[in-house]
């Protein structure tokens, strides 16, 4: 008799649940840190959106998992996404029947609330029909087991860099909160014109991914924050994902110290991967990871178009934006904290 392969829906509290899908992410090798079941709860106690974790299930159990969050704006538009807020998503399966089954029925379900587009964020390429997003690469490098080893593989200039901080008398710290990275990365997206995320958002991805979700602050000669990063831990790979700089940070090289203390860290831990994340092609960031000698990859965000008449632009990048940066920048930085968490919950 053929085995039957059903889609059910993670009930948001279900702990016994949670726990099994976890464990299915953790061992999938097409999972993600953005696969975990605590995103879940992220995007309904945080952000107040709907989200809908599918899992495909065959003889009693988990054979894939598909992550969706829905955004419904009336100034960004109404979006069945895998996954808000998160640079990874898509299905993780362990065949092709599970996948098949979860896009199937993410695809009825997006039908069902009326959005105007399901986006699915994946690192690979899965439908050669659909649209997709080409703004975005990703960094990813294998971690050397040798702290010195991983140094001389920085590129001379940057490791240059790394050096000057080193000199500057830098230290790097492990915060256990989030209110020295939450100062530093709320000016500096200030100072970018772009709303920040909320503090209560960091301290909600601390409680619920423990050590799995870390901040490294690093400090002046006389002790001052300079310039912080949160990071997440998956398997044997670290993802810096959020940071802020001073403005001192650039003269004192705090910013490549920063990476560089991150990496070594990492190191010590025995992990193997350190993903720098997304950036868009082109930009600072982008060059700035390149410097580190890591090569970008292609990231596939690809859409199925219910009524979007193309792929939405919903980035910087867009020039219908560049007036609301400028306003944004010009907007005393309180406020900005202020209103910014209401502007970015619709973004995703």
């Amino acid at each position: 008799m053929p085995l039957v392969t059903t889609i059910e829906r993670l009930v948001p509290g279900d702990a016994r649940g949670a726990a099994l899908w976890d464990a299915f992410v953790l061992a999938c090798p097409q999972a993600t840190f953005f696969h975990r079941a605590a995103w879940q709860d992220i995007l309904r106690d945080v952000f107040r959106h709907e989200a809908y974790f599918l899992f495909a299930q065959t003889d009693g159990r988990i054979t894939g998992v598909l992550p969706l969050g829905h955004v419904n704006s009336r100034l960004f538009g109404n979006a069945l996404t895998s996954l808000p807020f998160a640079v990874y998503g898509g299905v993780a399966a362990d065949d092709e029947a599970s996948a098949l089954a979860l896009e199937a029925e993410a695809q009825r379900l997006a039908q069902q609330l009326g959005v105007n587009h399901l986006e699915l964020r994946q690192r690979e390429r899965q439908h050669a029909g659909w649209p997709r997003q080409a703004l975005y690469v990703t960094f990813r490098k294998a971690l050397l087991p040798d702290e010195d080893a991983n140094l001389l593989a920085i590129p001379r200039k940057q490791r240059a860099m790394v050096r000057k901080g080193i000199k500057n008398g830098l230290k790097s710290e492990i915060d256990t909160t989030v209110d020295r990275f939450f100062a530093l990365y709320a000016d500096n997206t200030h100072r970018h014109g772009t709303p920040a995320q909320s503090k209560r958002y960091f301290q909600a991805l601390q409680q619920h991914f423990g050590a799995d979700c870390e901040v490294l602050t690093v400090t002046g000669s006389a002790g001052q924050p300079l310039s912080s990063v949160l990071s997440f831990y998956f398997r044997d790979e670290v993802l810096p994902y959020y940071a802020g700089d001073d403005w001192a940070a650039r003269d004192l090289a705090a910013n490549d110290f920063k990476y560089w203390e991150l990496m070594r860290r990492a190191c010590a831990r025995g992990l193997k991967v350190f993903d720098y994340g997304r950036s868009k092609v082109g930009t600072g960031p982008y060059a700035f990871k390149k410097n580190w000698g890591f090569e970008p990859a292609p990231l596939h965000y690809e859409f199925c178009l219910y009524k979007s008449p193309a792929v939405p632009q919903n980035n910087p990048n867009n020039p219908k934006y560049r007036l609301m940066i400028e306003a944004w920048r010009r907007m005393p930085i309180a406020l900005a904290n202020f209103i910014g968490p209401y502007v970015v919950r619709n973004l995703g």
